[in-house]
Order: C-alpha cells, then structure tokens, then sequence
C-alpha cells in the first residue's frame, strides 16, 4: 500500500514538473486557527487555483447571510428552474418547478455536492446565475478575499472562478465565527432522500478524531480540494488543501496536517492570513493533464475504501513532513486512518412539510419502480450492443429488431441468416419454384439457338 502511493504521488509530481505548471510537490496547503486568525502553516498559500465545489462555501455563505439579516427563513422554499435541472452530476435530479425548503437545500449542497441545487439557491436569491454571482463577489471582497473570483455558485469549470487557499481559510473562517448557530450543516455525515442515501464527500468526517466539516471539490483542471476543521482540546483548526492528485490524497494530507497543527503551538512569530505574502503567479495552473489526462479510470470525488496504512520509511511527497512547519521541529504521532465510522444519515425531502409515513412508502415504491425500469432498460440496451457486436464479427448475420413490440427498451432481437452460397436469397419456397421454372425456361431457349 504504501509502496504504490509513493509511487503514485513521485509520478504525479514529476509528471507535473515535466507538464510546466511548476508544481514541486503538490498544491498549495494552509493551516489556521479559528479562534486567533494566526496561521500555523502556509505553502503556496496564496497562489491562484480552480476552487471546484468548495465553492459552495460561499454559497452558503450568501444564503446564511440573507438568513440572518432576516431576508429569509430555512424554511423558505426554493423552486427548481429549468436552468439547474439541466446542470450535469453531481446532481439530485429534481424536475423544474420542484420546491425545496432552504435548510433541506443547503444539506443536500454540502453533503452530496449536487451543482442543481447550488443551482437553485442561487436563482431564487439572485434572481439569476449572475446576479447571485455578483452577491459572492461582493461578500469575497467584504471578507478581504482579495485574490478570489466567482462566476457561478457550484464550481463547474469556468475561466473566470479562482480563489486561493488563503481566501478559502478566510471564508471558512467567517463561516464558523459569523453562523455559529448553523456549524452542523458542514458536519452532517449523510443525507437520506427517500431510499436514497448519499454520504459526505468529506473523508475526514467519521474518519478522523474531532473532525466537524467543511467541503470537497473536484474538477480537472483543479485536482482535489478540500477546506476541512477539526476540534481537539479546545483548539478549532481549519486545513485547506488544493490540488491534491486523487480524493484518497487529499484526505491523508489534510490529516497530517492537522496533526501537526495540533502539535504546534500559535505565538506572535505566526502571522494572520491578511500578512501572507502575495503570489507571483496571475493565473491558476491547469491541473487535467496530471489529473485526468492519464491512463485508467476516471479520478472519482469520493475517497475509495482504504485499509489503514502502517508508518513507513517511505517519503510521502504531500505529507506535511516535508513543509517547514512553523514554530515545530519535532515529528508529531500521525493520526492513522480507518474505515468510516456509521452514522444515521438526515432525512431532507421536497416540499414544506415532512413527510409522513404513507408518503415515504408511497415515493420508496416510485423510487423502486423507477429503479426497475432503469434496470431493464440497462438490459434491453446491452442485449442489442451484443447483437450489433455479433453482426460485426459474422457479417452473414444481420440484426433485426421486430416490430412486434413498440414498448420502449423491450424491442425483441431476432436473426435472419444469409445463405453460404448461391446469389439468390432462399427466404421461402416460393422464390425457389420460381427460379427453376426460370431454369427450364433458359434450357428450351438454348436448344432453340442451338438448331
């Protein structure tokens, strides 16, 4: 295990070096302590990157905002427009004219990442994708999040979104300290919407001790981001990690360097993030060479099941152990990490009210159904891709699809096979009586020539 992560993570970096986009040993990382403001480590901190789904943060940010200016309520419901229905995955799906409570809304945003109902929030404030646009924009700049730009409120890619890891810090930051009352929308486990049930992206929560938030983001231009918290001892850190090579190593990362802000101690030599220097970089890196231009399956959002890995003398590439650390020379206990611990997911649904038993079996029976259908579907699909792929192989085999059955995905599959020889085609007795009688025919004219 530890062996092909180094191995993974050497790769990574050197096809990065070699890609041009002058990226040593992974993105760039920050560590800050909420109550204080002072930064335990910064790397790159304030270098331009493709925010991805973090996002979402200031989505919420901008809703919780109008909350508490008393503009909205969490019960307010939010209509789906046809715009965000038509948003790719991460999705929930909704029809248009779907309404949504806000508090349900911003649930499935932070937990499932679904770009429909970021989507959604943002026009039913906004009034539109650019108006919320111009709300993001104007609370970035209120905060001081000087090197940030928000073109849309889900993170799909876009030219014009970037942020920095500091900026994130400084939103996070905001987040926690201004909406206290509202911490536990960035550390609900998993969500419940009918039988569906879809889990935190976040793979510190359940994972990591202490671990209370905040949101993941993926696209390739980006790599993996995440902005995390953790409480330990009184002591409330946020970790931002950008740019990491998959969702596992991103995950990882951010562990380790909690655990050495755990173990570190916040003095006047730690500076607050409005003092760290400003990137000489203008533009952030396009990470999809590295990212997803590569051999093997698509980079997933989600970390993949993991065992715990034992410590190694293995140089780990995006392991805080090789940052200079501030105000810490001595190696701390690394945290290792298990599987997920359970957790009962929250039920969010549609509509005002919650609903009552009779509904939830009614809408799980829907939901079964629609399952199956999906499946045959799926099935009618791949009988006729085997079909077609049979025909190629033996071009004396011709697929027809019988016009018996007009129920959609059910067209039965039938063959008609060519004759090995002769030019005629011998579907049925008729054409063959035919052709002797042609036969004959053709003799009693030749012997006529012939005399």
């Amino acid at each position: 295990m530890n062996v092909s992560r180094a191995l993974r993570v050497t790769a990574f970096a050197i096809a990065a070096f070699v890609s041009g986009q002058a990226l040593a040993a992974g993105g760039p990382a920050l560590v800050v302590e909420v109550e204080s403001g002072r930064v335990l480590h910064a790397e790159r901190a304030t270098d331009p990157w493709y925010p991805a789904s973090i996002t979402k943060l200031m989505t919420a940010y901008v809703a919780l905002d109008k909350v508490k200016r008393g503009q909205l309520s969490m019960d307010t419901l939010l209509t789906v427009p046809d715009s965000a229905a038509a948003l790719p995955p991460s999705k929930m799906g909704f029809k248009p004219g779907t309404q949504i409570r806000l508090d349900n809304a911003l649930k499935i945003m932070l937990v499932k990442s679904a770009n429909d109902i970021a989507a959604t929030i943002a026009e039913n404030i906004g009034g539109s994708i650019d108006g919320f646009a111009a709300l993001m924009n104007a609370h970035a700049q209120r905060l001081g999040m000087v090197s940030s730009h928000f073109a849309n409120p889900h993170g799909l890619p876009d030219e014009r979104n970037q942020t920095t890891a500091r900026d994130m810090a400084v939103l996070a930051r905001a987040l926690l300290t201004e909406f206290p009352e509202y911490q536990d929308l960035f550390h609900i486990g998993a969500v419940q919407f009918g039988r569906r049930i879809m889990r935190n992206t976040n793979g510190l929560i359940g994972r990591y001790p202490g671990a209370d938030g905040m949101k993941t983001g993926f696209i390739c231009s980006s790599g993996f981001n995440v902005v995390a918290s953790a409480t330990r001892d009184g002591r409330h850190l946020i970790t931002v990690v950008l740019g990491a090579p998959s969702a596992n190593e991103r995950t990882m990362k951010a562990a380790e360097l909690f655990d050495r802000g755990f173990n570190s101690k916040v003095n006047f030599t730690n500076p607050e993030l409005a003092a760290l220097p400003a990137s000489a970089n203008a533009t952030p890196p396009d990470m999809r060479s590295v990212i997803c231009d590569r051999r093997g399956p698509m980079p997933q959002e989600e970390d993949t099941p993991v065992v715990a890995e034992e410590d190694s003398n293995i140089p780990n590439l995006f392991s805080s152990e090789v940052m200079a650390f501030a105000g810490d020379t001595q190696k701390p206990a690394r945290t290792v990490l298990g599987p997920r611990t359970a957790v009962q997911p929250e039920r969010v649904w549609i509509g005002l009210n919650p609903p009552s038993e009779a509904e939830l079996a009614a809408q799980a029976a829907a939901e079964e159904a629609a399952e199956k259908a999906r499946l045959s579907k799926k099935k009618a699909t791949t009988s006729k891709k085997k079909a077609s792929k049979q025909a190629a192989k033996d071009p004396d085999v011709t697929p027809v699809i019988e016009e018996g059955d007009k129920t959609k995905g059910k067209g039965r599959v039938s063959v008609t096979v060519k004759p090995v020889s002769g030019n005629t085609k011998a579907t049925d007795q008729k054409p063959a009586a035919k052709s002797k009688a042609q036969k004959a025919d053709a003799s009693s004219k030749a012997k006529s020539a012939t005399n």
